[in-house]
């Protein structure tokens, strides 16, 4: 994401910042957009552009949520999470002549030509009508969602944690603990169909450096990670892959 252009006095709030990760994957940008959103308040104005189909007939868009926050971005489902927890309010396509850069139009870099200066405009208090025509419809993304088993629970390593090589699944935190683990049981997880037995733990520090573990990350999903160290580099694992966490007695607990 990135922060609106300076040239504009801002009347909203808008926030800046570059994430790490896939550059092409909207699945990841989307991921990312819905984690970082809560904490900023309405009228917040976000500038997303994750575009690996700049330059088609793709839209451009400004999307109010029911909450009041701004979303300029292109119309690809990289919105999608955000909608489906805060509701939609209402989707523009961006169309205003005077809302986008004063010079042809590149087909390679509308992050710059249509987004930011859109962005600048509603952070600078222009009526959020004023962009275009309204969209009915909206992309979406089709997420993929953990699904229980006989087993456990099956899901997919969806994302890296970077710079730390941690994985992150789309197993839910709640849904993990329905089978009964607690913090010190051992446990198997198999990543790429191959079994690995990882301790459930609530912090890194709760393994020695360098062991790999299992946790519930800051968002609420099941995470895979070594203590100061790449579990991405060390096991060479990289999304997407298939995961699954069983539902069977501990293999064993952690001492204490």
């Amino acid at each position: 994401m990135q922060g609106c252009h300076a040239r504009y006095r801002s009347r909203r709030s808008h926030h800046g910042h570059h994430a790490s990760g896939d550059p092409y994957s909207i699945e990841e940008g989307a991921r990312f957009l819905e984690a970082v959103s809560p904490y900023y308040p309405a009228g917040t104005v976000f500038v997303a552009v994750v575009d690996p189909g700049v330059g088609t007939s793709r839209k451009a868009v400004v999307v109010k949520s029911k909450k009041g926050q701004y979303f300029v971005l292109p119309d690809n489902g990289l919105i999608t999470p955000v909608i489906d927890r805060d509701g939609l309010a209402s989707a523009r396509e961006i169309t205003n002549p005077n809302w986008i850069i004063q010079a042809p139009i590149s087909s390679t870099f509308h992050g710059r030509d249509i987004f930011s200066p859109a962005g600048a405009h509603l952070a600078a208090g222009w009526e959020f009508n004023l962009v275009g025509p309204e969209v009915p419809q909206l992309v979406r993304l089709t997420p993929k969602t953990s699904t229980a088993t006989a087993n456990g629970i099956a899901g997919d390593i969806i994302a890296l944690d970077d710079p730390f090589g941690s994985l992150i699944t789309d197993i839910p935190g709640d849904e993990f603990k329905k089978l009964g683990y607690n913090p010190g049981d051992k446990l198997r997880v198999d990543i790429n169909k191959k079994p690995i037995a990882l301790f459930y733990v609530k912090t890194f520090m709760d393994v020695p450096v360098g062991d790999p573990l299992l946790y519930i990350d800051s968002r609420g999903r099941v995470g895979i990670a070594v203590n100061q160290g790449n579990y991405s580099k060390k096991f060479n694992i990289e999304p997407p892959a298939p995961s699954s966490s069983h539902a069977k007695a501990p293999l064993s607990r952690k001492s204490k």
